[in-house]
């Protein structure tokens, strides 16, 4: 009686079910199976004994920070070590969670101030930030900002007011059919040629703020979903015990469809931060960028395989971290 659904749940069992079921099944297992093996054994060979991985390790700095200076890379590791402190305070002390809305942009803050510098330190302008450090800063403050734009897009268009709702629609239907590119194009290059000479935008503030705008109305669209989930009498059990409009919605309503649309926030998140690579397109060194300067080098050139299998080993990693937070979050809102 027990033999058999051993049999069945056994490695044996499962492959004979699923891949040996049939003669055709059997024969495309086998194919793949082969063909695996040779694309595994020509990349393992490639990597041990073709690849030239000096020009990822000789330029370890470059790809992480570019050409900010190097006796003020103290700096960088003090912010970092912010970062931590912040992500592991919200972590392991859940007594505290209550005050991250007002240490997480504080640290934000002086986060900014080690890189930039100013007051008491040496400043750095956002020519030197590079690599890594300006596709991390770039995401997120876009997301930091698009977010809660988006939120309030999504609840104008909502709103009762038609002049309001109108304006928020026109937005977001006019963003979403324009590419990224072609916004990053007007805030970085047409920009500056339609504003007063004397007002003068740095050019990392114009890049984040067609982040900003061009993610803002994707994710308005996310939570708009999210808001219309939420059935009426949710609202109305919110007025039924004395709350206004804006409370109900803040209390009861947006906490809902937030959590209801965390997947695709998190999503549209991941899309933001591989945006930052069309940054490299407008002269922005950023972690795409920087492969230039590194390909142009002349002990590197020609080594694009490696240097581009590390950037999106790079991308991929903290794409990855966000994927397994959103879903982290699912799980604890479940």
């Amino acid at each position: 009686m027990n033999s058999k659904p051993k049999t069945q749940n056994s490695p044996i069992g499962w492959l004979r079910k699923n891949l040996f079921n049939t003669w055709y099944n059997s024969l495309l297992s086998i194919v793949c199976l082969a063909l695996s093996i040779w694309v595994g054994y020509g990349v393992i060979n490639w990597a041990f004994n073709k690849a030239q991985w000096e020009v990822v390790t000789s330029n370890l700095p470059l790809f992480f920070v570019g050409r900010y200076p190097t006796d003020q890379i103290w700096r960088l590791w003090l912010a970092l070590a912010i970062v931590v402190g912040t992500i592991a305070n919200g972590i392991l002390n859940p007594k505290q969670r209550r005050f991250l809305a007002i240490i997480i942009p504080v640290s934000f803050l002086i986060i900014l101030w080690l890189i930039g510098g100013g007051f008491i330190l040496t400043p750095v302008g956002t020519n030197l930030w590079n690599g890594l450090l300006l596709t991390l800063l770039a995401a997120s403050i876009s997301i930091a900002l698009a977010f809660p734009l988006g939120i309030l897009l999504a609840l104008g268009r909502q709103s009762a007011l038609p002049v309001l709702r109108g304006f928020c629609t026109i937005y977001i239907e006019l963003i979403r059919g324009l590419p990224l590119i072609g916004i990053l194009f007007m805030a970085l290059v047409m920009l500056p040629l339609v504003l007063p000479g004397q007002v003068q935008l740095d050019r990392l503030v114009r890049a984040i703020a067609g982040l900003v705008l061009f993610n803002a109305a994707y994710l308005a669209e996310n939570v708009r979903g999210g808001l219309q989930s939420i059935p009426r009498g949710q609202i109305e059990a919110a007025k039924a015990l004395g709350l206004n409009t804006p409370l109900s919605l803040l209390l009861i309503v947006l906490p809902q469809a937030l959590r209801t649309v965390i997947p695709a926030i998190v999503g549209q998140f991941i899309s933001l931060f591989k945006d930052t690579s069309l940054l490299s397109l407008f002269a922005l060194v950023e972690l795409t960028g920087i492969t230039r300067s590194i390909l142009a080098q002349p002990q590197f050139l020609g080594r694009y395989a490696e240097v581009y299998l590390f950037i999106g080993l790079i991308y991929w990693m903290f794409c990855y971290t966000m994927s397994q937070v959103s879903r982290k979050l699912e799980q604890k809102n479940t």
